[in-house]
């Protein structure tokens, strides 16, 4: 029997079965002192954000920029009135897969965007494509992780939950048709509902054509909570928990044993819709740090199967410890080691940081009882001392008589 589609909830609502991986409010980096939200355009942030500055771009760039691989971001669409988006998005290939007739959470009509993905009232999703791709431009040193990739955007969720995880997966299948190389989703389902199967199949169709499909892990990690996500738990997807700047967890980043890698997810820049940059928090933005990143390695490996470059990315992720754990999967990832230490490909991360590689030593011999031989030479040896303890004694004895007797002439004259 069919179900109805479930919605996603707006950013802030748990209403739903799926969300957009998003924090709070966005800010604007120019206005957060005073504390003023972000409006649409906005002021360019003059500086290199932090999540850039963790990076030698020049020597990532050396090896890669993402030229020639296609990412689709399905998200809230793609403002291409960003000046540094404009020639990074391909429109031809976008669609806005909003249901037609979709009412916001008074119940008003909304107008729809265009058919092509270009427009985002929400801000979301051009936030994401800027990390990905933004291209470079003059008063900012902000720019997209693979300036050089292009982005195919498609319009499938908004603020007021409209999106379904039946339109997720036909955002998938499109992305295939458009030939995608990597696939970001910053979204995930809420409660741990896993949707309809329409979701998995998608995903394991995308695997299966060789695309890299990377999802936001969820932002319900306070307090140690642990719980799957959807898509993010699928077989195959690399999913990313968000780090600041101490290459730590964030405090709302969703831990579980799916998480495949960490990357920055606290404070970050990036484009929104009119022109300008604001900062925000969420695995959403750490979702396409790694998209950005996996774009690299496909643009210089494009003999690598998917398989490979997420393998790639995990095993050269910064990390504290041997091996994956459940906060921040095998680490946070690391861009230019990543693209430096690429030889050959590898089909799995293997645990090797911190793990000596020196012999373990022999360990002494244990001996329940004695053999024969050493009793023997225990005996001998008591013998041995025993008789010089005898020896002593009489040659003591003597000399204490002999001493007496001196004493005895001495006093009687005899």
């Amino acid at each position: 029997m069919r179900t109805a589609p479930r919605r996603v909830r707006r950013p802030l609502l748990v209403v739903a079965a799926t969300t957009l991986c998003t924090l709070g409010l966005p800010l604007s980096t120019a206005a957060a002192e005073d504390g003023s939200q972000c409006t649409f355009p906005s002021k360019k942030y003059e500086g290199r954000p932090w999540s850039l500055q963790r990076v030698q771009l020049d020597e990532l760039w050396a090896q890669s920029t993402g030229k020639g691989v296609r990412v689709a971001v399905i998200d809230t669409g793609v403002d291409v009135r960003n000046l540094q988006l404009a020639k990074a998005v391909d429109a031809r290939s976008g669609i806005n897969l909003i249901p037609k007739g979709a009412k916001d959470a008074n119940g008003n009509k909304l107008k729809r965007g265009k058919e092509n993905g270009t427009t985002d009232t929400v801000g979301h999703g051009t936030k994401v494509a800027g990390i990905i791709a933004a291209r470079p431009a003059k008063g900012t040193g902000f720019v997209g992780l693979a300036p050089d990739a292009t982005i195919i955007p498609i319009q499938q969720n908004d603020a007021d939950g409209n999106g379904t995880a039946t339109t997720l997966a036909a955002a998938i299948r499109h992305a295939v048709d458009k030939k995608a190389d990597v696939i970001n989703i910053s979204q995930d389902t809420a409660n741990a509902v896993k949707p309809t199967p329409l979701l998995e199949q998608a995903v394991a169709a995308a695997l299966e054509a060789g695309v890299v499909v990377v999802a936001s892990a969820g932002n319900d990690g306070l307090g140690g909570n642990v719980k799957p996500t959807y898509p993010a738990s699928y077989e195959g997807v690399l999913a990313v928990a968000a780090s600041d700047r101490n290459n730590e967890r964030a405090q709302f980043s969703q831990s579980g044993d799916f998480v495949g890698v960490a990357a920055p997810g606290v404070d970050m820049v990036s484009t929104v819709p009119g022109g300008g940059h604001c900062a925000d928090n969420g695995t959403s933005f750490s979702a396409p740090y790694v998209a950005g990143l996996a774009a690299l390695l496909k643009s210089a490996h494009r003999d690598w199967t998917q398989k490979q470059i997420v393998a790639q990315i995990q095993q050269t992720a910064e990390r504290s410890v041997a091996g994956h754990d459940r906060l921040v999967g095998w680490g946070v990832v690391d861009p230019v080691r990543a693209l430096t230490e690429d030889d050959k490909p590898i089909e799995r991360p293997v645990a090797h940081e911190g793990v000596t590689r020196a012999e373990a030593p022999t360990p002494a011999a244990l001996h329940l009882g004695e053999t024969p031989e050493q009793r023997a030479a225990r005996l001998a040896t008591y013998v041995v001392v025993s008789g010089g303890v005898l020896v002593a004694a009489i040659a003591g004895t003597a000399v204490a008589t002999r001493d007496h007797r001196r004493r005895r002439t001495a006093a009687t004259g005899r």
